[in-house]
């Protein structure tokens, strides 16, 4: 895909969220997950920049992003000074490019002034809501969530157009912020359905009875998950970062818990299709991608029936919802460990859902259609 006009590749401006780095992503094992869209934007004319809040170390991941330029804090200056400049210290990039968009809210003020200063449409995207998240963490009046819907209110008012990835948080934004309406697109996350696939020769050779990936915090739940299959005679795997204590076996416990720590997104597939049963026991989630990815891979999937997950799952055909306490997730998992028949049923079902809605074919497609709009809305305005 070009710019219509010109017949030059379009240039996008990817502005990331406040204090992050390549090195971030990097070191949380999400880079070549991320980049797989830009990547592919790349093959279809859109070429990228990624504006990032590393240091010069953030250049070293070059050769892993065709298709994109980074651009960091190559000056090593503090990183509130870096903040507070970044659109001089970068303008000769940004003003070139033709469309800018953030990659979560925090940190999509400066792309909403650059849109405004160089007279560029812009894309709010969010894979999650700032303000939902810290409400249900810490509360609705704590300082951190007044500001999360002030910023909110700012960038979907004030963007072209703005990204969501479920159909709840997409009502949300309507209801909470009036201007953005009609403005809305739900482009969900993605998932590399020919890298998260089902292997035939291992589909019947599954040695991990429970499989939970993602971060070890208290809202994605994990003590529950293990209080609830504690008594049960089976192997827990437990793969991601852990931001406190390490879980374990409750007293008592018949499970084994295998904690085994984060692992390389390339590694991942592997782990899903290893596994009998990956169980997601969260508080609340926007739209889960480790769910997703287990779904792509055939894994029959058990999730607690809260916002993000709920929009996922439907019960009984692409796997199984339950509530979030010990007796329903029990109940959920000797369920499916005792029925291969429903387990196999329920996998085959969760990719194709995956793969009709999520994969990342589907996504670059619906990507590269608002991009163009966007890019040839502002051209016509411009001609007028």
């Amino acid at each position: 895909m070009v710019d219509s006009f010109s017949k030059k590749p379009i240039e996008l401006a990817l502005f990331f969220t406040r204090t992050i780095s390549l090195r971030t992503w990097d070191r949380l094992g999400i880079l070549d997950r991320e980049a797989a869209l830009y990547r592919m934007l790349a093959e279809q004319g859109i070429r990228s920049h990624f504006i990032t809040y590393g240091d010069v170390r953030d250049l070293r991941y070059a050769d892993r992003l065709s298709g994109v330029t980074i651009h960091c804090n190559r000056w090593c200056l503090p990183r509130r000074l870096y903040a507070r400049w970044l659109l001089a210290l970068h303008g000769h990039v940004l003003r070139r490019c033709h469309v800018y968009k953030s990659n979560q809210i925090d940190g999509a003020l400066v792309a909403l002034e650059a849109a405004r200063r160089w007279h560029r449409p812009m894309i709010a995207r969010c894979g999650f809501l700032w303000s939902e998240t810290v409400e249900r963490r810490d509360g609705f009046q704590v300082p951190e969530a007044i500001e999360a819907r002030r910023v909110e209110r700012r960038v979907f008012a004030g963007a072209d157009r703005c990204v969501v990835t479920t159909a709840a948080m997409a009502a949300r934004v309507a209801t909470q912020v009036l201007e953005a309406r009609g403005k809305i697109d739900v482009i969900p996350n993605y998932v590399d359905t020919r890298q998260f696939a089902p292997d035939p020769a291992e589909s019947s050779h599954r040695p991990t009875d429970v499989l939970f990936v993602g971060r070890i915090s208290e809202e994605k739940n994990v003590d529950l998950l293990c209080r609830a299959v504690g008594p049960l005679p089976v192997t827990v795997r437990l793969v991601g970062r852990s931001s406190a204590k390490s879980p374990s076996s409750p007293p008592g416990s018949q499970a084994r818990i295998e904690f085994v720590g984060p692992r390389p997104h390339a590694e991942l597939p592997d782990e899903f299709r290893r596994a009998k049963v990956f169980v997601l026991p969260s508080r609340y989630e926007g739209h889960p991608k480790a769910l997703l990815e287990a779904m792509a891979c055939e894994c029959a999937v058990v999730g607690a029936d809260v916002p993000g997950i709920r929009e996922v799952i439907h019960d009984g055909e692409n796997g199984l919802l339950c509530r979030a306490d010990v007796a329903s997730i029990r109940a959920a998992v000797e369920r499916l460990l005792r029925d291969e028949a429903l387990r196999r049923r329920l996998g085959k079902n969760a990719r194709r859902t995956v793969v009709r809605n999520c994969s990342l074919e589907a996504v670059v497609t619906k990507e590269c259609h608002l991009i163009q709009e966007l890019i040839h809305d502002d051209r016509m305005v411009r001609v007028a």
